[in-house]
């Protein structure tokens, strides 16, 4: 674990919790953003026929895409608060889109 404190070359025990710097962990988020069930996912079917094409037995296929999101945080759950406001103003669209994030310390 590399803090943003040790990044800079802060030692630690010069902190005191009086002072305005905050000890900053770095996190990456992991945003999984698929289409709601019920949306067509035309990838997802024309993926499937080509695997039930070449043999491969396949009840059901949905498409994702995944977006890693690195950045600094005080903890992992303000990393991940920031990651899902990325994903509802950006990321995925909530009318048709299912998303997940899980967030994992650098």
């Amino acid at each position: 674990m590399t803090t943003f404190v040790q990044r800079i070359g802060i030692p630690k025990e010069l902190l005191s919790m009086d002072d305005h710097l905050r000890v900053m962990t770095a996190y990456t988020a992991t945003v999984t953003v698929r289409l709601k069930h019920g949306v067509l996912d035309p990838e997802a079917e024309t993926t499937k026929q080509a695997l039930e094409r070449l043999g491969f037995e396949v009840e059901g296929l949905r498409s994702a895409d995944q977006f890693e999101l690195d950045l600094d945080a005080d903890s992992a759950d303000s990393a991940g608060e920031r990651a899902e406001e990325m994903a509802e103003r950006l990321l995925a669209n909530p009318t048709i889109h299912d998303y997940e994030v899980a967030v994992s310390e650098r």
